[in-house]
């Protein structure tokens, strides 16, 4: 009988360690849930401290401060963030590198990085965006969100600047292989993946704008402002749609 209880009250920190994270989780997925983005990134880290290689945690950590970072008013503002980003990514691969939520905040955090960067670096993140989104799909085929980021990367590389083709060739010794099409045939994935994904809606319109479809684009607007919000992001994609509308009818 001591012994019995001996082994219990050896097993019960244990225990209640798995009730603090899972706990911990759920707490975090309400607060995301609720738009509290901040706080949400805060109660994933937390399970960090009691378990650093949980990979859920980091991937969560990572794809939040992606997120987070986009929204600060200055470039040197958001690439803390970022860089906090890829290394939650990079700790996340560690853990399970064929882990396809960890492929993807890899792909989206340097995704992000690439947007205040110089010409030459964005160019040469270029192949590796499309590698971990790449690598995303294929290791789970229906990762909407790595087909989103594919279909960004595509709208971005078919719309290089001139410096940005010359750096290319200088880098890859050629154009990527990439077109405007293939975004929207990637955006199209994605929402046919995920249908409540307001961001990729947003890419949408802006795609079939550039195309010349702007009425296409407008009825994407249309759809994303009836749409219910479910990330804090989707507060300001609504601004900037309410502000495209007005210009594009």
């Amino acid at each position: 009988m001591l012994r019995l209880l001996t082994l219990f009250f050896l097993g019960f920190p244990c225990l209640l360690f798995s009730q603090d994270l899972n706990r911990l989780l759920k707490e975090a997925q309400q607060q995301e849930s609720s738009l509290h983005e901040n706080e949400a990134f805060l109660k994933y880290a937390e399970i960090l401290k009691y378990e650093p290689g949980n990979l859920q945690a980091l991937w969560k950590c990572s794809e939040l401060c992606s997120r987070i970072g986009a929204r600060q008013t200055e470039k040197e503002k958001m690439r803390p963030y970022f860089i906090a980003a890829k290394n939650y990514a990079a700790a996340a691969l560690n853990v399970n590198q064929n882990s396809s939520e960890a492929n993807c905040a890899m792909a989206f955090a340097l995704g992000r990085i690439s947007r205040v960067s110089t010409t030459r670096e964005r160019v040469i993140m270029a192949k590796d965006v499309k590698h971990y989104a790449e690598n995303a799909i294929r290791l789970d085929p229906s990762n909407f969100r790595a087909y989103h980021i594919l279909g960004r990367w595509n709208y971005d590389v078919s719309d290089l600047s001139m410096a940005e083709r010359y750096f290319a060739r200088m880098f890859y010794g050629k154009l990527p292989d990439a077109s405007l099409e293939d975004a929207i045939a990637d955006f199209e994935k994605s929402r046919s993946l995920y249908p409540a994904f307001i961001l990729n809606y947003y890419e949408l319109a802006r795609s079939y704008h550039r195309m010349g479809q702007d009425k296409k684009a407008i009825a994407y607007l249309r759809v994303l402002l009836g749409m219910p919000d479910l990330i804090y992001d989707d507060i300001r994609i609504k601004v900037i749609a309410r502000q495209l509308l007005t210009e594009w009818q």
